[in-house]
């Protein structure tokens, strides 16, 4: 039976991106698809369990937070346990952060550190656990970065390095993996219509409660969600999003102030450098 079943893990899936990634493959596999589903919040996670299952998935929720090695470790064990493979990786958990570095005390910088756990080191460990398995099945690791990840974003400092880092993280490791049948891909999303950006931290490390971005062209949720499993099915190396984005990282090499003007303009006025 589980041979037959196409296993993905999608972490950060109790809401946003990750959990409308585990409503389109429910929707798109029906009983073939096997989604495990993890994050911290195991109310949330079981909300979407029971969307998935209704669209007649397998769904196993594995509470886990992904700043401790230990519990990465222990959300590929459960799966393989239940399912007996892993078939695709969606390292989707991620935390915002909005603050001038010039904002930031010393004695708040720790958690700077704590969201490049979340962000990046996240991605390494559940990345690593399941390599093994994911040679095995020729299947798919994606890594859900920003474009924010391609371009400095002011403001953003703390997220940026974190998106930075797990963008060189991947493509390194995709070259590594071109003989062994494991595709990469990463998703540069740009501004989207979820709750991470207003669930960011602030200066003192404390949630934001708002976003400092523009987002009148904000994209939908689900958009998002179809280009990056898209991308995925389709192996791609990279899914940069919106015009701007894709645009940008190319300008920079040649016009880098216009490319931080851009990156300027991008921040609602109350929360630009003065």
């Amino acid at each position: 039976m589980a041979d037959s079943l196409n296993t993905t893990i999608i972490t950060g899936a109790s809401d946003g991106i990750g959990a409308e990634m585990a409503r389109q493959l429910a929707r798109q596999h029906g009983a073939k698809a096997a989604l495990v589903l993890a994050a911290r919040n195991a109310e949330l996670l079981n909300t979407v369990a029971l969307q998935c299952t209704a669209l007649g998935a397998q769904v196993l929720v594995v509470p886990t937070d992904v700043s401790v090695e230990a519990q990465c470790r222990h959300l590929v064990e459960q799966t393989v346990e239940r399912f007996g493979r892993v078939d695709a990786l969606v390292n989707n958990a991620g935390i915002s952060a909005q603050a001038l570095f010039s904002d930031v005390k010393a004695e708040d910088l720790g958690w700077y550190e704590q969201l490049m756990r979340i962000n990046l080191w996240g991605s390494v460990w559940c990345t690593h656990a399941a390599l093994p398995h994911l040679k095995a099945s020729q299947g798919h690791i994606v890594a859900v970065s920003s474009l924010a990840g391609l371009v400095g974003v002011p403001g953003r400092t703390a997220y940026s390095a974190s998106k930075f880092a797990m963008a060189g993280f991947f493509e390194a490791l995709r070259t590594e993996l071109r003989g062994a049948g494991v595709s990469v891909t990463t998703a540069y999303p740009g501004v989207v219509l979820t709750n991470i950006r207003s669930r960011g931290l602030n200066a003192t490390g404390q949630a934001a409660g708002s976003s400092g971005l523009k987002e009148d062209d904000a994209m939908t949720v689900e958009e998002c969600a179809r280009l990056i499993l898209d991308g995925m099915a389709s192996r791609q190396r990279e899914v940069v999003m919106t015009t701007k984005g894709k645009l940008g990282r190319f300008v920079k090499l040649l016009l880098p102030g216009l490319v931080e003007k851009m990156a300027l303009a991008a921040l609602k006025d109350h929360v630009k450098p003065q």
